[in-house]
């Protein structure tokens, strides 16, 4: 795909939704974390739903960690691989509150060191809370970024580094906000809503849909 193509695809995009932000329901950094940990292989939609009622109670690492194992998982049950992402909020706000004053790091390497914190989420913080000009690679923007040939590859880091490499600076800040959204609801898994898509005639999907 051409530079020119590309300036057009995002020109569009930012056209349709100037401002552009993650789903998830937050406050603060350190609430924004919790939620995109929570959020691995669950909808935004059941992660609002249960820090909803868990962040009134229990918003910041010290809160939290006095919650308990037990009294965490209390409030986030509904949601899948709850006992595993219970043990590592917990052990996240220990190491907050211990090499961090209970702040969340601005940095990757510290991020990525927290459990339950990969890559992705990593990249989310960054981006969403602190305004680093970072792309969260998950399966929405895999599929949008190989289907439309924006910036194919063949596993999420490699995506990630041809977005970073080839988007236009100007559109990085909210570009993966933009290709999520995109791939949440416009070209979807099973079959893209190539009829209602607004980058439809841009795009390099062989197989387009009515």
């Amino acid at each position: 795909m051409n530079k020119q193509k590309r300036q057009a695809i995002f020109e569009r995009l930012q056209a349709a939704n100037p401002n552009p932000t993650t789903e998830l329901n937050y406050q603060t950094p350190f609430e924004l974390l919790v939620a995109v940990i929570l959020s691995a292989q669950a909808t935004d939609k059941g992660v609002n739903k249960a820090t909803d009622k868990l962040f009134p109670v229990a918003n910041t690492p010290q809160k939290i960690h006095d919650l308990g194992l037990e009294g965490l998982k209390r409030y986030i049950k509904t949601i899948g691989l709850f006992n595993n992402k219970a043990k590592n909020i917990i052990e996240t706000c220990r190491i907050l509150m211990e090499t961090h004053g209970g702040e969340v790091p601005q940095q990757r390497k510290a991020l990525e060191a927290l459990p339950g914190v990969g890559r992705k989420t990593a990249n989310v913080v960054l981006n969403t809370a602190f305004g680093h000009p970072t792309m969260a690679v998950d399966t929405h923007i895999f599929r949008v970024s190989n289907r439309t040939r924006i910036a194919p590859g063949k596993t999420p880091l490699e995506v990630e580094k041809k977005l970073l490499r080839s988007t236009p600076e100007v559109f990085l800040q909210d570009a993966h906000h933009w290709l999520i959204l995109h791939g949440r609801y416009t070209c979807v898994a099973r079959k893209p809503r190539c009829g209602s898509c607004v980058i439809e005639d841009l795009c390099e999907y062989k197989e387009k849909t009515e």
